[in-house]
């Protein structure tokens, strides 16, 4: 063999599910020494560019789907079952190639390799289909996704968990300051009474305007517009160590449902008073803020009628972006000149003892070591 010979090589295979590979397919590194219609040794003819090879695969698609392949493997040879396929990766002018029997997505890309570039493809083809190395086989299966989100979230619009993404301020410069103030931020938040848990914190780059303004793509942008790439990070947390949902429900006549809403310093929408029988207080907020004033805690609003009151982000001018009281007001009067009831979700904290309905399984989620 000489080095700089080239022979027709499968160069890579369009399957990226790599175990899902066996020695039945092309496989990258195998050197096709011949092809035919049948798997009998006398009917095999070699070809020695990747052009000749596209031309005896069109003869034989004309009178079968199938071929058979002659490949070199390391030291030996084995036959193969493929079948006949258009290569898409050339639109200037119809070629041929191969896939293999077993499996539609696994399509090979021939190419005119050295030997020595064969061999190394062989060796990554060997480790990949050695039992050993990939495990077993994997196979799909079938999960009941919009059960499950029913069953086991506290409300099936809810992502349970919730982030807010901290952008670095003007002419701040490194991680460091960043994350001061995005632990700063949660200090402060635990410390005045809101029950928040910990997930994780990471940085994540977002692209933004030269005006500072974070960057929506669309077709009418303006291509002169200078961007930028921003790296901020992001803060992952629970409300509470559970999601109370409390119904609120008015009856005839009634003009209010009976809490008095406010914003946190830190973005959050808390209850401040709750008014005698009210829909509020039947509805068992009144208990819960009593208890919450006991342990110096406050009563937050997670959600409304399944929508996050969450703060969302903190801009480069250390604006806080969150729900406007304006629109949360206006959803309030607008269920009550409708007489209809409202749903709101109460971050929970620990050792509560009152009751509320069950929404679902996962009404509460709490971190594996939390006491």
């Amino acid at each position: 063999m000489v080095p700089s010979e080239t022979v027709v090589c499968v160069k890579q295979v369009k399957q990226n599910a790599a175990e899902e590979w066996d020695e039945t397919m092309p496989l990258p590194g195998d050197i096709i020494e011949g092809v035919a219609k049948d798997g009998a040794d006398a009917s095999f003819v070699s070809a020695k560019a990747r052009s000749e090879l596209s031309s005896h695969l069109g003869k034989i698609n004309r009178v079968a789907d199938s071929v058979w392949l002659k490949v070199r493997r390391g030291e030996g040879t084995v036959k193969l079952r493929a079948c006949v396929v258009p290569d898409k990766t050339l639109k200037l002018q119809k070629m041929f190639t191969v896939r293999a029997a077993s499996n539609e997505r696994h399509v090979a890309v021939l190419a005119d390799l050295t030997f020595e570039e064969c061999f190394q493809l062989q060796e990554m083809s060997r480790r990949v289909v050695n039992l050993d190395f990939k495990g077993f086989h994997r196979k799909g299966m079938k999960y009941d996704w919009k059960h499950k989100v029913g069953s086991y979230l506290p409300d099936r619009r809810s992502t349970v968990v919730s982030s807010i993404l901290f952008m670095p301020l003007v002419r701040e410069r490194g991680i460091e300051a960043l994350t001061v103030r995005v632990m700063a931020w949660f200090s402060a938040a635990v410390s005045s009474g809101i029950p928040l848990v910990f997930i994780n914190i990471q940085t994540e780059q977002t692209i933004t305007s030269d005006a500072g303004k974070e960057l929506a793509w669309s077709r009418q942008e303006n291509i002169n517009t200078t961007v930028n790439i921003v790296q901020g990070i992001r803060f992952w947390f629970l409300p509470g160590v559970a999601e109370v949902a409390l119904q609120l429900s008015p009856e005839h006549g009634e003009t209010r449902f009976g809490m008095e809403i406010k914003r946190t310093e830190e973005g959050f929408i808390g209850i401040y008073s709750i008014t005698t029988g009210t829909a509020a207080e039947r509805a068992g907020l009144g208990e819960l803020f009593k208890q919450a004033n006991r342990m110096g805690h406050m009563l937050v609003i997670s959600r409304l009628q399944g929508k996050s009151l969450m703060p969302s982000t903190v801009d480069s001018e250390g604006l806080i972006h969150c729900c406007d009281n304006g629109d949360i007001k206006e959803a309030l009067f607008s269920a009550l000149e409708k007489m209809d009831s409202v749903q709101v979700h109460i971050m929970g904290w620990p050792n509560q003892t009152v009751a509320a309905p069950p929404v679902s399984a996962a009404a509460a989620l709490r971190p594996p070591d939390f006491v």
